[in-house]
């Protein structure tokens, strides 16, 4: 681990020093990272920028700390990657109404090829799934917050069909942090039969095996959320 640490951020040289010991595969994802006082030592630091550098890491989604236990670097997961990037993406949204617009636009064209996917490589059971999703979501008219998960299940499953978990995960994300700012305008009263016609004509389009319909069905049922959302907003201006 070197020498003491003789610059000014002391916290932020510990952090930067165990981070490239993870890069390097010196710790992999399981391994114990040395204790507090081992640190503390070696790299001649006191506790307030060992324990600095462990938060960071933490927050970053590298390591894990349980009470009682020593740290342990974490199991790379995509999920808990897109987990790390909701709060800077909320943040960003709130602050910013083009990162908003953009990032709609960014999911509109990530659930068409999604779809498009779906078409390609789709299973009957598949398709059966789906179907369930939006019968339990027909069942839960009168439960908003239910609704708007299943929701979120039916485009996730979407991108389960790809096989790629990075593809799912992304789905997951993309919907999450868009839900705060569609939910109190897209959830009207009577649009939610709509939403579970085109959730229909969607697994339709999918079954049929024709990628580009898939594709179209997609685009028109997030669009017109998009263009409710714009509306809505322009009234409560």
């Amino acid at each position: 681990m070197g020498g003491p640490i003789l610059r000014r951020k002391l916290g932020e040289e510990v952090r930067l020093r165990l981070l490239a010991q993870i890069e390097r595969g010196e710790l992999r994802p399981g391994d114990a990272l040395p204790s507090e006082r081992e640190l503390m030592e070696t790299m001649g630091v006191g506790r307030p920028a060992v324990r600095e550098a462990m938060q960071a890491l933490e927050g970053a989604g590298l390591i894990e700390i349980r009470h009682g236990e020593r740290a342990r670097v974490a199991e790379p997961s995509v999920g808990r990657m897109v987990d790390q990037l909701s709060v800077t993406m909320k943040h960003l949204l709130v602050h910013s109404n083009a990162s908003l617009e953009n990032l709609k636009d960014a999911r509109v064209t990530f659930e068409c090829e999604m779809a498009r996917i779906a078409a390609r490589r789709h299973t009957a059971a598949d398709l059966e799934r789906l179907a369930e999703t939006v019968a339990r979501q027909a069942a839960a008219l009168d439960d908003p917050a239910a609704f708007r998960r299943l929701d979120g299940q039916f485009h996730r499953e979407i991108a389960g069909i790809s096989g790629n978990p990075i593809w799912t995960a992304l789905s997951d994300g993309l919907f999450r942090w868009l839900n705060d700012f569609h939910v109190d305008l897209v959830s009207v009263p009577g649009k939610e039969n709509l939403t579970l016609a085109e959730h229909r004509g969607i697994i339709a389009a999918i079954g049929s095996g024709d990628a580009g319909r898939a594709g179209v069905a997609m685009a028109d049922h997030l669009n017109r959320a998009n263009e409710l959302y714009r509306r809505g907003t322009a009234m409560h201006r």
